[in-house]
């Protein structure tokens, strides 16, 4: 799990069992930075308040957190890792 801000947006990159998906890296209860939280299994849990976020499919499983995280498309080419951010 690796944190990276692009012109102020912040962005989670994870790596799950080789498969890489990047999502919103800002808590959407209180815009906490994800990247400070804790990776267990598929889910992060924000450092903040401890809302929990599945990242397979970036919604949010438990409170206070309600709503999903935004999720980007990753491109892997020749061991880099590209996210759009568009």
């Amino acid at each position: 799990m690796k944190g990276i801000e692009h012109d102020g947006k912040r962005i989670l990159v994870v790596n799950l069992e080789g498969t890489i998906y990047a999502w919103d890296g800002t808590c959407t209860h209180e815009e906490y930075d994800l990247s400070m939280g804790f990776l267990t299994g598929d889910s992060v849990t924000c450092a903040l308040h401890l809302s929990r976020f599945n990242l397979l499919t970036g919604e949010a499983v438990n409170p206070p957190a309600e709503k999903p995280l935004g999720k980007h498309q990753v491109k892997v080419a020749d061991g880099d890792i590209f996210v759009e951010l568009g």
